[in-house]
């Protein structure tokens, strides 16, 4: 009988797991058909004319997976019939036949497709549905969140984009959707590294990265755990200040204090903002232990936590084999109701913590220092260098005088003694009081030469030859060296120089 119950237990095992993953397809393949954006919505119209007969003729082809065949066909309808009036069907249906086939090049010819379509076809229904399909291109080649987050990134913008240009279309909701899981995987990833980092005592980027999540994206099915994360550093924050060697202690206290504040914001909303999720209690034991308040959420709050949490699916077996499995990531725990984040707001950046935190540190240094009288600034004085505290007095005119010096140059006008006088003058005037002019004055006499003779006088030799009654011949001059055109007699041995 023990062995037959064995028997038993390991059939109903089996069954269980292979009935699983039956019903989980079973789920995901109803989901899909009522979201199955490739249906042909043409298929109940009857109609013989040729071009709905090449466009069913394509539907066909495509369906069985002959890409080739469909595109050529779609291509022959859109190029035959221009006017027809499955054109845009057509020219979808051909990004359609890209999609479906895969791959990367094929998906980057089906988003050309696609865009090729809104610009043509931008007021038409299904314009929606090609932006809606630009979207799934990268949400299909999302990467786990701790791998490369780009498509994710390109998924968010897509999504974003179509739900803020058809806000009339039926595709919204799903839109909406596909955000919630996208922003689920980018949270993800953002609260990893901030956990990593608080694990290696980075409480500053820690807090950027965590804060990033919580302002970013509160739907995240984690959030709770976020905003205990911040708690949590700023409360290593205030250990930290209060284990620091050195810091005076009133200084130690209000720093400890600030951050402890921090610290109990952080634990409070998450009562006030998720009172229904799994790690409230461990908030309101933390508040507990710090002997602050715990608040109380309101009944608002009580019913959109409860909506949230409901609507997440649990992460089960199947799934957890799945995400080991599979290429993208696990997104069940998404949740699936309220508004997704359509604009990210500004990211809290690990340099701006720091910097708070200096600013932090200041103020509690210079909190209970005296601080010294402020005095009115005083002009300079009129000998005085200037001063960047204090005005300094207005400069001098220059004044050139009415008749002019004649010479290029301005004579500085000094002040009257009556402006001088006046107590009430703007300029004041600096310089000696005496501002007469000296007398010009006339250059010296040069002493007389000695060997010169004055105009009028006759030398002393010429007198004593004029009273011995002789007259002195001039001595006569010597022109030999001279130049002259009178030809010279040649003396000696000269005569025999032919020059």
């Amino acid at each position: 009988m023990n062995r037959f119950s064995k028997t038993i237990a390991a059939a109903v095992l089996a069954a269980l797991v292979v009935t699983s993953p039956t019903a989980h397809a079973a789920r995901r393949k109803k989901q899909k058909k009522a979201y199955d954006l490739s249906a042909n919505p043409l298929a109940g119209v009857q109609s013989k004319q040729p071009d709905k007969e090449l466009y069913d003729k394509a539907m066909v082809a495509l369906k069985k997976g002959r890409y080739d065949v469909a595109r050529l066909d779609l291509q022959t309808l859109l190029n035959t019939y221009p006017e027809s009036e499955y054109r845009m069907r057509a020219k979808l249906s051909v990004g359609d036949t890209w999609y479906k086939e895969g791959g990367s090049a094929a998906l980057t010819q089906a988003e050309a497709e696609y865009e090729d379509f809104i610009t043509f076809f931008p007021n038409a229904p299904e314009a929606a549905e090609a932006q809606m399909k630009v979207a799934d291109i990268y949400y299909q080649q999302m990467e786990k969140p701790d791998r490369d987050f780009t498509n994710a990134q390109e998924a968010e913008e897509q999504y974003r984009k179509m739900i803020n240009m058809f806000p009339d279309s039926t595709l919204v909701p799903r839109a909406k959707q596909r955000l919630r899981d996208v922003q689920e995987v980018l949270a993800e990833r953002e609260a990893q590294i901030g956990f990593y980092y608080e694990s290696r005592d980075n409480y500053n980027a820690a807090i950027a990265r965590l804060e990033t999540v919580a302002d970013t994206y509160p739907l995240y099915s984690k959030s709770d755990q976020v905003l205990i994360g911040i708690g949590d550093a700023y409360a290593g924050q205030a250990h930290s200040i209060q284990i620091a060697p050195g810091l005076p202690g009133a200084v130690r206290e209000r720093l400890a204090a600030v951050y402890e504040d921090k610290a109990a914001a952080a634990y409070a909303k998450v009562i006030t903002r998720y009172p229904m999720a799994p790690h409230v209690e461990d908030a309101r034991d933390r508040l507990v232990a710090m002997n602050r308040s715990v608040p109380e959420p309101t009944q608002a709050a009580i019913a959109e936590s409860d909506a949230e949490v409901r609507s997440e699916q649990p992460l089960g077996f199947v799934d957890r084999t799945l995400g080991v499995i599979k290429h993208g990531p696990t997104v069940v725990e998404a949740v699936h109701v309220g508004e997704p984040t359509l604009t990210d707001p500004k990211r809290t950046l690990a340099p701006d913590v720091t910097k708070e935190n200096v600013a932090l540190f200041k103020d509690a240094m210079d909190t209970g220092k005296p601080v010294a009288p402020v005095t009115a600034a005083t002009p300079t004085g009129p000998n005085e260098p200037p001063r960047s505290d204090r005005p300094s007095e207005a400069p001098l005119q220059m004044a050139a005088p009415a008749g002019g010096t004649g010479v290029g140059a301005e004579i500085v006008s000094a002040p009257s003694s009556a402006a001088a006088a006046d107590p009430n003058a703007l300029v004041k005037p600096v310089g000696p009081a005496n501002t007469a002019l000296p007398a010009a004055e006339q250059p010296a006499e040069a002493p007389a030469q000695i060997n010169d003779i004055k105009p009028g006088e006759v030398p002393a030799t010429q007198t004593a030859d004029a009273a011995n009654g002789k007259k002195k011949k001039a001595p006569k001059a010597d022109l030999s060296d001279e130049s002259s055109s009178k030809k010279k007699k040649k003396k000696g041995l000269d005569k025999l120089n032919p020059f």
